[in-house]
């Protein structure tokens, strides 16, 4: 790869990774629950599962949907409702001191499986493939997904520390409940481009 094309993916993984979209509301949603610690596991689970996907996407899944359109379809259903899911739990996290004791951020696990629900990571993974691996060759995945790696966990980390600052303001049951609320109506609001596309 070419250091021209290497900053032009940088920029399109930049630009991809660090604008708002299910990922980064969830990240700030657990940052203002849970603190920066006890997120960790979800942070790299974001920051990690993501390239990770990358790997098989660039180097054949994306063929799937070439040769049985259906698949996009499949995929959105399943989509729409997993993050309707997500949307009603993040609305109905509660405050500190109520009943909190069962609270706890998504696992690794957890966030890195989510990228294979997320419209969002599927299209970054279809877009970054198709521009810049275009070969689908292991060297060509390997440098996508490694400067998704990178990239992605500044932007984790970001998003995460964003909620973390918000904690001290959302200590009022109140605000923290509104808080919630509105993430997950962002969260239901960033399904619409997949509904409508």
């Amino acid at each position: 790869m070419t250091p021209e094309l290497l900053l032009a993916l940088a920029l399109f993984a930049a630009a991809t990774v660090f604008s708002p979209g299910p990922n980064n509301l969830m990240l700030m949603t657990s940052g203002a629950n849970f603190g920066l610690r006890r997120s960790l596991p979800h942070l790299a689970g974001v920051a990690y599962g993501f390239p990770l996907m990358i790997l098989p996407v660039g180097l054949g899944v994306m063929q799937v949907f070439e040769v049985w359109p259906p698949a996009y379809t499949l995929l959105k259903v399943i989509s729409v409702a997993y993050l309707l899911w997500l949307a009603w739990k993040i609305a109905h996290q509660a405050a500190p001191g109520e009943a909190r004791t069962n609270a706890r951020p998504l696992s690794f696990a957890q966030a890195a499986a989510f990228q294979w629900v997320n419209p969002k990571a599927w299209s970054m993974a279809l877009g970054a493939i198709t521009l810049y691996a275009a070969s689908r060759d292991l060297a060509a995945v390997a440098w996508v997904s490694a400067t998704y790696a990178v990239i992605g966990t500044a932007s984790a980390v970001t998003w995460t520390m964003l909620g973390t600052g918000l904690r001290r303001w959302l200590a009022d049951p109140r605000r923290l409940r509104l808080f919630n609320w509105t993430m997950a109506a962002l969260l239901l609001a960033a399904m619409a481009p997949v509904l409508l596309g």
